[in-house]
């Protein structure tokens, strides 16, 4: 039975009925996390708990939803069955492992980070005979620093900020990256102020059991001494803080020249996608038969594959891909 993949605003599987990732309303989509270019209003959704609970909070409103926890198969349509998988990239984010009886199975990751983080459940790596697998990163010079010294790095940026009597305002993604620094800075003992929405978002990731050190919502007349997380682009809350020293967190700051490119102080390369190394070692993990890139440096990506000996394509704009789950 060959399956059908079309790729138009996510992807469609037209042979089960569910879209993966679907940026535009569609009938039936899983969706593998609740970061705004990976949601949209479904009418029913297959997801995680907190992905749902996040969803809500982002996009309001009456859907249907089946929901599931890590490791647990759910029968679809056409002998197709589904299981959940974290995917390590923000919590509750997740991978979909699909399996036929006859025809083998598919993995999808979604946005996904190998390396352990502080606000996700860690990335499972199962095995498939077909994975799809995001390659924002997929070019040789993106493999990142260790993450310990990156947080020292961020923690010693700070601490310099408030000693010189400027605040350190970092900027980070209201979803994912803002919880995830506000962990590694609970070392430093910081007090910490955070932008309305993502104070609103980190309390939902509290509810499911992520552990914070103490914050409270931005107030421009007593953030002296504070460390502020805002996301990028938050130009309405930088004006209103009289001496204000940036960061941007992002895993672009590998790049030369980030800190002109973002207009940024100081720019710190800690993100929550796989480093072009991770990918190398989650290829390795899952052992597929065949690869399709998605996102970022899918083209680069693929080609290094193929080159390394597997079978690999980028999934390009308007591509229609048919082939074998048992390859």
């Amino acid at each position: 039975m060959p399956w059908d993949i079309h790729h138009r605003k996510g992807l469609w599987l037209p042979q089960v009925g569910w879209w993966l990732d679907a940026q535009a309303r569609a009938e039936r989509s899983f969706v593998s996390h609740a970061h705004s270019d990976h949601i949209a209003r479904h009418r029913e959704v297959l997801c995680t708990a907190a992905t749902a609970r996040l969803l809500h909070a982002r996009l309001p409103g009456r859907r249907a939803e089946t929901v599931l926890p890590f490791g647990r198969t759910h029968a679809l349509e056409f002998g197709v069955t589904a299981t959940l998988q974290p995917a390590g990239h923000i919590l509750g984010s997740s991978q979909i492992l699909l399996e036929h009886e006859d025809h083998g199975s598919l993995l999808y990751t979604g946005d996904f980070k190998l390396r352990p983080g502080l606000a996700a459940e860690p990335c499972a790596t199962p095995a498939a005979d077909t994975l799809i697998m995001e390659t924002t990163f997929g070019l040789p010079r993106y493999v990142f620093p260790p993450e310990a010294e990156t947080i020292a790095r961020l923690i010693a940026f700070c601490q310099q900020a408030v000693a010189d009597g400027a605040t350190p305002v970092l900027l980070c993604y209201s979803l994912g990256k803002s919880q995830e620094v506000l962990r590694a800075l609970a070392p430093a003992g910081l007090p910490v102020m955070l932008h309305a929405e993502t104070l609103r978002l980190t309390r939902i990731c509290e509810q499911f059991g992520l552990v914070f050190p103490p914050y409270r919502e931005f107030d421009a007349d007593t953030a002296a001494g504070h460390v502020v997380i805002c996301p990028p682009f938050s130009t309405g809350l930088l004006a209103r803080i009289a001496s204000a020293r940036t960061a941007a967190v992002t895993g672009w700051a590998l790049d030369a020249g980030a800190t002109y490119r973002l207009r940024t102080d100081a720019a710190f390369p800690l993100s929550d996608h796989a480093g072009y190394d991770d990918l190398l070692t989650f290829v390795e993990r899952v052992r597929p038969r065949r690869i399709l890139t998605l996102h970022g440096f899918a083209k680069e990506f693929a080609q290094t594959l193929r080159e390394l000996g597997w079978d690999a394509l980028a999934i390009g704009q308007g591509n229609q891909l048919e082939f074998k789950l048992s390859g």
